[in-house]
């Protein structure tokens, strides 16, 4: 039986929350492995975020947090502790408790989004990329990629500051990367990757120049809902190779089952 008073209690936080896919994700592994647990879907107004935090944190049966945008930086900074690829990016996506009940940090944005890749067949080593986003999530996906190998990135943000800094950041851990801040434009890359919101709604503008496509290109868009979102229509119309956000998060939900313990195998960490 699910939702006992021994329960598991996980949750989602976002604001909004409601375009969220982990909730119904989790509780269906959950379902089917026959655990009592549930994941709850929460939000709340930035303006609130203290008061809802300090609440999450007094209430001692959850185990763990996952966390979207607003709140990757602000949770992590609520964290006594962080693993190495939260850390250098201070953004978490995923928080667990810890047996003192404070919580530790994650992020598992960038670890979901190359093994997605590499489940496409899509090839980083080497690769000139274009990426569209240096917040929570571009952030992780810019240190993964250079991890890998990639032999340059250019990096687009709306704000120029954020990519400034980010690309000094990833340039000093990894200096075989040539890394630049400079325009959505894909021209003379081999991969062009969209790690904003842009295109969560039909009315979205798209976050790159698609005239500068060409087929020899793959395109990658994070968003999962469409899960063909315009700028991935576009470049299946030039003829570019496309990777949509749905792998990143399969790949996500199996590393963060494992951090959370879903099965509880091992509670020595909380």
């Amino acid at each position: 039986m699910r939702g006992t008073g021994k329960a598991d209690i996980f949750v989602m936080l976002a604001h909004p929350v409601a375009h969220a896919k982990s909730p119904g994700i989790f509780n269906e592994i959950f379902e089917q492995k026959g655990l009592d647990s549930l994941m709850v879907p929460l939000s709340c107004r930035p303006e609130d975020f203290e008061t809802f935090w300090a609440g999450i944190t007094a209430a001692e049966n959850i185990r763990g947090v996952i966390i979207s945008v607003p709140y990757k930086i602000a949770v992590y900074h609520k964290c006594s502790a962080a693993h190495d690829r939260a850390a250098r990016v201070q953004s978490a996506n995923s928080v667990r408790r810890l047996p003192d009940g404070s919580w530790y940090a994650d992020n598992f944005d960038g670890v979901g989004f190359i093994e997605g890749l590499k489940a496409g067949g899509h090839q980083i080593a080497g690769r000139r990329i274009l990426q569209v986003g240096a917040g929570g999530a571009g952030a992780s996906l810019t240190y993964c990629l250079a991890e890998e190998g990639a032999a340059e990135i250019r990096l687009a943000d709306i704000d120029s500051g954020r990519a400034e800094k980010l690309a000094s950041l990833v340039s000093k851990a990894f200096p075989k990367c040539r890394i630049e801040v400079g325009q959505p434009d894909p021209s003379g890359m081999d991969m062009a990757i969209n790690a904003t919101p842009s295109g969560l709604k039909a009315n979205d503008p798209l976050p790159m120049d698609a005239t500068k496509l060409t087929p020899d290109m793959t395109v990658v868009d994070i968003i999962m809902d469409p899960a063909e979102t315009a700028l991935l229509r576009a470049a299946k119309e030039i003829g570019c190779r496309i990777q949509p956000g749905r792998p990143m998060m399969d790949f996500q939900v199996e590393a963060m089952s494992a951090f959370f313990d879903i099965e509880r195998k091992d509670r020595s960490h909380g």
